[in-house]
């Protein structure tokens, strides 16, 4: 199984193909669209691995972005003992939820690439009979 180091948001992420991940704010508004990551730290699988000084390249992670999103409330409580003295503040971080489809090597070739899931197709069902008696 393949997989790349990307950098992204100032953080490093190990990602493989088909994976779903929450990153760091993406300017992207629109859901269902494609992101390119072209700074990727190293890729490889099992066998091999090529590892970049920074990057590598030429290699790119493509992706779909799923949503962006606003994490859960963190509150932040300052009190200071016997001052009547209290801070209460909250904060929701931004982030963008992805999904991985391709990772292609410096020479353009894919690596790996995401399963295509297909809806199956809905069948009516006839209802069923019941004899009275």
């Amino acid at each position: 199984m393949s997989y790349a180091i990307i950098q992204t948001g100032g953080k490093q992420y190990k990602v493989k193909s088909g994976e779903i991940l929450k990153v760091e704010k993406l300017p992207v508004l629109k859901s269902d669209t494609k992101v390119e990551f072209k700074e990727i730290l190293a890729y490889g699988d099992d066998k091999i691995i090529e590892v970049g000084a920074p990057t590598i390249q030429g290699a790119k992670v493509e992706a779909n972005l799923i949503k962006n999103s606003k994490n859960r409330t963190v509150l932040i409580f300052k009190k200071r003992r016997r001052q009547n003295s209290r801070r209460k503040n909250g904060h929701r971080q931004q982030f963008s939820m992805i999904k991985i489809n391709k990772i292609f090597s410096k020479d353009g070739k894919v690596l790996s690439e995401a399963e295509k899931i297909t809806k199956p197709s809905k069948k009516k069902e006839e209802p069923k009979k019941v004899a009275n008696k």
